[in-house]
């Protein structure tokens, strides 16, 4: 018989107890964070309708769809009609156009679940992780895109990163730039990809692919110019029309933001590309010391939700990278708290005695504490050491010395003090025990 491969799939990760606290940790410090700021719950399927996805990530995003084949008499035909949702914000789109008469205007959402890449797998790259979305829709002030960059930047602030950097661009100063290169309209779309890829294998990489292109020689030295500087002179970007709109709005968000965030900064990247193709405006990636790559980012896209119900809707949004922020925590006091830890570990003497443990343990578990029971019977040694294993703070014994007497006996796990109670009032002693 073969062996089975009991690893997860890869790019897939199983989690222990005490990971899963810390996620469920770091997630209700973030969800705080975005309710406080107005942003409403909702969710979607895991999976949508190819043709919904499609179209709307650009060509290299859209190698990453995971799809799923047709089912049942279709199954052999090797034809796809669903597909894993690469993201949050399509599907926000297409949940946005179904439900937008039952919906707040603007409307602010976060969403907080999975999406699935078809991507290879290494350290820190996932085919299956979270995203933590805020987005708001139905805005075109560029309130919302700061509001949207507080949220991020105090979600982080609160989970205990400090050191955070927002990197700012606007896509329409990217395109006064490609026009004042002189980069052709035709290469424009790929140029923008190849710029995407700076963080990843830097300017001499970018400047490589680049002449390897079919782009003008003229047009390839312009941006190795500035590459090569790490910036693109702001009268260079003023030449274009379009490059003077997109400055003016980088130039206003970062007067909205830069004054209000409490640690960290703001700064203006003019090369920073955000490689999706629903981009429109304003776009940010966040980064944190000693930490690589992005650990956030979003922008605008004002088009995205015109081209799927035909009616223009402003839109901006921006999502946490969940998975690289829990790499990133260290595991301080305020994580360790939340270590799955019973208050009470009730051991059970003897096969005789099992019920009456069992019965204890409802009492606690009935009254608001945490209690787990052990499931064996005998060695009261072994089931102390369990106790001090599972972090409990009390141990419970109801042994025949104690059921004679009608007390339980209580030690404290951290002293080795013990206590001896009534029966009938082990949940009152508890209780005033476990609240101090």
């Amino acid at each position: 018989m073969k062996e089975l491969n009991m690893k997860p799939p890869s790019g897939t990760r199983d989690f222990l107890p005490g990971e899963v606290k810390k996620r469920e940790w770091a997630f209700g410090t973030i969800k705080g964070v975005f309710e406080s700021f107005g942003f409403l719950p909702i969710d979607t399927p895991a999976f949508e309708r190819l043709e919904t996805l499609m179209g709307k990530y650009g060509e290299e995003g859209e190698k990453l769809i995971f799809k799923i084949l047709k089912r049942g008499d279709r199954a052999d035909s090797g034809e796809t009609d669903l597909a894993l949702r690469y993201d949050l914000t399509v599907p926000l789109v297409r949940f946005f156009a179904e439900h937008q008469e039952r919906l707040p205007r603007p409307f602010r959402r976060y969403q907080m679940s999975p999406v699935w890449r078809a991507d290879r797998p290494g350290k820190g790259r996932f085919r299956e992780f979270y995203q933590c979305d805020v987005d708001v829709i139905g805005s075109t002030s560029l309130l919302a895109d700061a509001e949207v960059i507080l949220a991020l930047t105090r979600a982080l602030s609160r989970l205990g990163l400090s050191g955070c950097v927002v990197n700012l661009n606007s896509r329409k100063v990217l395109a006064g730039l490609l026009e004042v290169y002189g980069v052709p309209q035709e290469q424009r779309q790929s140029t923008l990809i190849a710029l995407d890829k700076l963080d990843k294998i830097g300017a001499s990489g970018v400047i490589q692919e680049l002449k390897s292109s079919s782009l003008p020689e003229a047009a390839v030295n312009r941006i190795e110019d500035d590459l090569l500087e790490g910036a693109a002179p702001r009268d260079r970007i003023e030449a274009s029309l379009t490059g003077r709109q997109g400055l003016r709005e980088v130039d206003e968000v970062i007067s909205l933001v830069k004054p209000l965030l409490k640690e960290g900064a703001i700064k203006f990247s003019p090369f920073l590309a955000r490689g999706l193709d629903y981009y429109t405006g304003p776009i940010f990636e966040i980064t944190l010391d000693g930490a690589p790559g992005a650990i956030a980012s979003g922008g605008r896209y004002d088009d995205l939700i015109g081209g799927i119900t035909g009616k223009q809707v402003p839109a901006c949004g921006g999502s946490l990278g969940i998975d690289r922020i829990l790499s990133t925590l260290l595991a301080d006091e305020q994580n360790k708290k939340d270590t799955p830890s019973p208050q009470v570990f009730v051991t059970v003497w003897d096969s005789a005695s099992r019920a009456e443990a069992l019965r204890i343990a409802t009492e606690l578990r009935d009254a608001g504490m945490t209690a787990e029971i052990y499931l064996e019977e005998g060695k009261i040694g072994k089931q102390i050491r369990l106790a001090s294993e599972r972090g409990a703070r009390f141990c419970l014994f109801y042994g025949p010395d104690e059921q004679t007497r009608g007390e339980v006996t209580l030690k404290e796990l951290s002293t080795g003090e013990q206590t001896s109670a009534k029966r009938e009032s082990i949940v009152h002693i508890l209780k005033t025990l476990t609240s101090g």
